[in-house]
Parts: structure tokens; sequence; C-alpha cells
């Protein structure tokens, strides 16, 4: 299936998603407020994913959309003033948009599992995003378990020409691109296959709650590797991987959040990216990570991102530290 439609509508939301978050970015909507479980969300995160499920809804009625965010908390009356902000923004982009549809659009992203389905990521990397440095626009599609298709726009992604803005895609058998997130020509990509540690690059998340640092240096020196780890927010570390930027990604649970199991959201499209740029992604047991069974990736633990030519040593590696 060349999935010409999904491709189309993907690019299309995802560049014009990330084009809210710009405008966000520069006024007082890059300010967070917090969830229930007290991570930060903002303007650009609400209004990013009303963009995405109404081109979803448009187009794919009936593929159910599974979305990071809910408007629930959009309903406190003290968050009348951002609830304004969010549909404004969105009005912006979608003209003829009410503000009911606004969070109807939202709300539109609390779908379920099903054969097939969509889950998106308005911002991953909210803190990178208030900071002014990485984040991403993230969806993919699954099918019978699978991610067919995945799209990232990382809006401060460096380019090759100094200038920042890139747009990933990747189609399950077609390979994967870049593109310049204003448009333009789609360039192939693949991972850098050098297998000597000594020169390959680890990267991680900017937070060190994601991962357990002590564990990621133990299994850096049974690797030998001698370079600090890069660190980078949200997904766009998929794209470095891709680009050949780095060449490993390990997400170790720490031992307090050790029955904690990753969103589906915060992975899909950077799994399909990684592995059509010729890399491979699994679990830290070996096993592909399962998107068949909802919102958590409740089969799986932890995360390894590799160029594909060292991923069995560094399993190695992660298994004699256990």
């Amino acid at each position: 299936m060349s999935y010409q439609q999904e491709k189309e509508l993907a690019l299309r939301i995802v560049a014009e998603a990330a084009k809210l978050c710009q405008r966000v970015q520069k006024t007082e909507g890059g300010k967070a407020v917090k969830k229930a479980d007290t991570s930060p969300v903002t303007v650009a995160d609400f209004g990013a994913q009303a963009i995405l499920c109404q081109g979803l809804i448009k187009e794919f009625p009936d593929d159910p959309v599974i979305g990071e965010e809910d408007a629930t908390l959009l309903q406190k009356p003290q968050l009348e003033g951002v609830r304004q902000q969010i549909i404004e923004q969105v009005q912006q982009s979608i003209p003829s948009a009410t503000s009911d549809n606004v969070i109807d659009w939202i709300n539109w992203g609390n779908g379920k599992v099903a054969p097939r389905y969509w889950t998106l990521d308005p911002i991953d990397g909210t803190k990178g995003f208030i900071r002014g440095d990485q984040y991403a626009v993230a969806l993919a599609l699954v099918e019978a378990g699978e991610v067919k298709l995945g799209v990232l726009a990382c809006p401060a992604f460096p380019r090759e020409n100094g200038n920042k803005g890139v747009i990933f895609l990747a189609i399950r058998g077609q390979g994967a691109v870049e593109i310049p997130l204003e448009g333009g020509t789609a360039t192939p990509i693949k991972v850098d296959s050098s297998s000597n540690f000594e020169q390959l690059y680890r990267i991680e998340s900017v937070e060190s709650v994601h991962s357990d640092r002590k564990v990621q240096t133990a299994i850096d020196q049974r690797l030998g590797l001698t370079y600090a780890a890069k660190q980078m927010d949200s997904l766009a570390k998929y794209g470095a991987i891709a680009r050949g930027d780095a060449h490993l990604y390990t997400r170790v649970p720490l031992p307090q959040f050790k029955g904690k199991k990753e969103n589906i959201w915060d992975h899909a499209a950077g799994v399909i990216l990684v592995e059509e740029a010729g890399g491979k992604v699994t679990d830290l047991d070996g096993k592909p990570l399962d998107f068949s069974v909802g919102a958590k990736l409740s089969n799986n633990h932890g995360v390894l991102a590799t160029n594909g030519v060292i991923h069995s040593q560094v399993l190695t590696a992660i298994q004699q530290e256990k």
C-alpha cells in the first residue's frame, strides 16, 4: 500500500500544527499550565492537537485517534484566558473554527486502539518548547500493531545549510526522508552504520528523570563509548539517529518508575523513522515495541534505538547490567 493520501494529509497538518507552535512560542501562550500529573502543557499543545485532529476527522473519520491531550483541563474557570488563546490560535489556521469545534477536535484524540488508528503528540518535549530548544510535532499511523507511517516536525532541528526546521517522514517499505519545514525537496536519510564504539555517540533526553543515568553510564563503559552523550529534548532524538547524527538511544526506567510504561505517542513516529533509515528499535529485552494493546507500551520494558549494526552488542551490555 502506498499510503499516498495519508502521507499528503500528514505532511500538511503536521506542518500547519508546527506553524501554530512557532506563533505561540512568540507570545504569552508559550507559558505552561500544569496537568493533573504535574507535567506542563501550553496553548500550543492544545492548539496543535486541534489542528491535527481536525484534518484527520475530515479525511479519515472512521480512524480512531489517540493523542496526548484532553480538553477537560480547559473547563476550569481560571483557565478561561488560556482557552480563548487556544481558540484564537486555531482560528488563525482554520478561520471557520468555533470554540466548540476546537474543544471537540482536541477531545477527538481520546480514541482507543483499533486495527487501524492514528497516534499523535502535538508537542513532544514541551519543556524544550518552553525553553526555546528542541521539540517535535509527532503523528503516526498504526495498522495491526505496526507503525506504517510516521511524521515528525522539528522546528528547531538544525539543517546542513545552517538554517533550522525539518520535517521527517517515513513510510513502511519506502524509506525515510527529511524535508525543510517551510517545504522543498525531500532528501533520503540513512543511519550512520559505524560500529567502532570509540567514535559513536549516544543521545539522551535533557530531562534526567526520563532514564536511569547511572545505568546508562555503566552501559557506556561496557561498550567502550568515549564521547559524552548528546542531549536533546523530544522525539527529535530519533531524527538524529535516522540522519546519522547519533548512534544509540536508551530509555532505561528509573528504579522508582520501574512499573511505568511508555506512551505510544512518545515513540511511534520515531520508531518507523529509525527503522526505515536502516536502524533498529526494540525494548531493553530485544522485543519489538507493541503498539496493539493501548495507549501504553504495556508489553515492553524501556526502549533501545540504534543504527542497527550495534544493536545486539548494546542489548548484551544492557543484560549484563541487570
